[in-house]
């Protein structure tokens, strides 16, 4: 409880002393539950992720939940508007992709530590709406339920309250009751927008169970400008390669600001207090290098990507701030060619250097490009280019790639094929 609240991950909890004692005197169940919204979790998910991997580290057992059921009913918490209501079939697809998510960052094997994934429709689904009623309805007074922030929020809104939406504080406080009873959950964690919904399980629990359980949230993540963490002018970062490429999730770390990124490292990373104090210390010797950025980026793109992706995404990256493009694998060009412009040719077009520069982009007219080939401002596969037989001359990467840079960013990529 300590380090939790060392690192700003606590917002809300239950008695710090009690749960702090709880914690250090044997191993604990907890669970943290994800809604299928979208076929892919993102970067907004993966502070709860950690954190369960952070518990199963100390000793504690996860129970990741999938949320199956409460994903057909939407949380009002956080939210303006409600959400739209999703196709069953829709609903059982983007399950199975965020459970192979989950799957990634925790340890599944067995063992006393050993990861649960559970999907709350599995319980929820086969009871009847007058079972609902009967064993979860009549303990929690609509007072209560009135009582909760998110519930208020909503209700002085525009868009008011559903009935629908209403009921999602109910069925979140079963899954808690559910846990506890068949799986001995001991607490739910969550953002600070679902102390309401853990407060109801704690309080459902101790009515039906007559025991006693415990919950904390993490603060609202949230960049230093007070924007929203995970969201760029592009759209959300995803989890899911295909939505968010390995080398995009990394750089989304690598472009934080150096306030964020000591904030984040605390919060996500799983080094230790004095490791990561470190790390802090060494950036700030030096900052123009963003040690901090870059021991985030690469241990978030390990964690959710793998060691192979990281690597390469980290090896791209460099290739595409200046190192040299010859000391770089095919699949790391493989990977530049995903991120940057570039142009199919074939080994004759090389012989008009000029044109080849027009048709790519990298100048505007055949006089801007002989200017920028007089004034040695390019560069292809690493070396200077200055006459229009350049790029006939170049030893093609792999038997295959020409990469141009102009200036110091701005970058080509000549695909010759295989």
């Amino acid at each position: 409880m300590t380090e939790l609240q060392a690192r700003g991950l606590i917002h809300d909890s239950t008695d710090a002393v009690v749960l702090g004692a709880r914690l250090d005197s044997s191993p604990i169940g907890l669970y943290v539950g994800f809604d299928p919204t979208a076929d892919s979790l993102h970067v907004g998910h993966l502070l709860g992720q950690v954190t369960l991997r952070r518990f199963q580290i100390a000793g504690h057992r996860p129970f990741p939940l999938a949320g199956g059921a409460t994903g057909m009913v939407g949380d009002p918490s956080g939210r303006s508007d409600e959400r739209n209501l999703l196709a069953g079939d829709v609903l059982r697809h983007n399950i199975a992709r965020i459970t192979t998510q989950l799957e990634k960052l925790l340890d599944f094997s067995k063992g006393p530590t050993q990861a649960t994934l559970v999907n709350n429709a599995d319980w929820t689904e086969p009871m009847s709406a007058l079972d609902f009623l009967r064993d979860v309805g009549k303990h929690i007074t609509v007072n209560q339920m009135m009582a909760k922030e998110s519930v208020k929020n909503r209700l002085q809104s525009e868009h008011g309250l559903s009935y629908t939406e209403f009921s999602y504080m109910l069925l979140q406080a079963n899954d808690f009751r559910h846990l506890c009873s068949v799986h001995d959950v001991e607490m739910q964690m969550g953002g600070s927008d679902q102390w309401g919904n853990i407060t109801a399980g704690i309080d459902l629990i101790r009515k039906t169970l007559s025991r006693s359980a415990f919950g904390a949230t993490w603060p609202l993540v949230t960049k230093s400008d007070g924007t929203k963490f995970g969201k760029t002018a592009d759209g959300a970062i995803w989890l899911d390669a295909d939505r968010t490429s390995p080398f995009q999730f990394r750089q989304f770390w690598m472009q934080i600001t150096d306030a964020d990124a000591a904030k984040f490292l605390f919060q996500f990373s799983l080094m230790s207090l004095e490791e990561i104090r470190s790390c802090i210390a060494t950036h700030s010797n030096s900052p123009e290098k963003r040690h901090a950025q870059r021991t985030l980026a690469d241990e978030m793109t390990l964690l959710v990507h793998g060691s192979s992706a990281a690597q390469t995404a980290a090896a791209a990256a460099e290739v595409l701030f200046g190192a040299d493009p010859t000391l770089a694998q095919r699949d790391v060009f493989e990977v530049v060619a995903t991120e940057v412009e570039n142009l199919a040719i074939t080994r004759a077009d090389l012989d008009d250097t000029v044109a080849i520069l027009v048709r790519c982009g990298l100048a505007i007219s055949n006089s801007d490009a002989r200017r920028s080939l007089q004034q040695k401002a390019l560069r292809a596969n690493g070396v200077v280019i200055d006459d229009q037989n350049s790029l006939a001359k170049t030893a093609l990467l792999h038997d295959r790639y020409i990469l141009i840079r102009k200036g110091k960013t701005t970058y080509r990529l000549l695909d010759l094929g295989r």
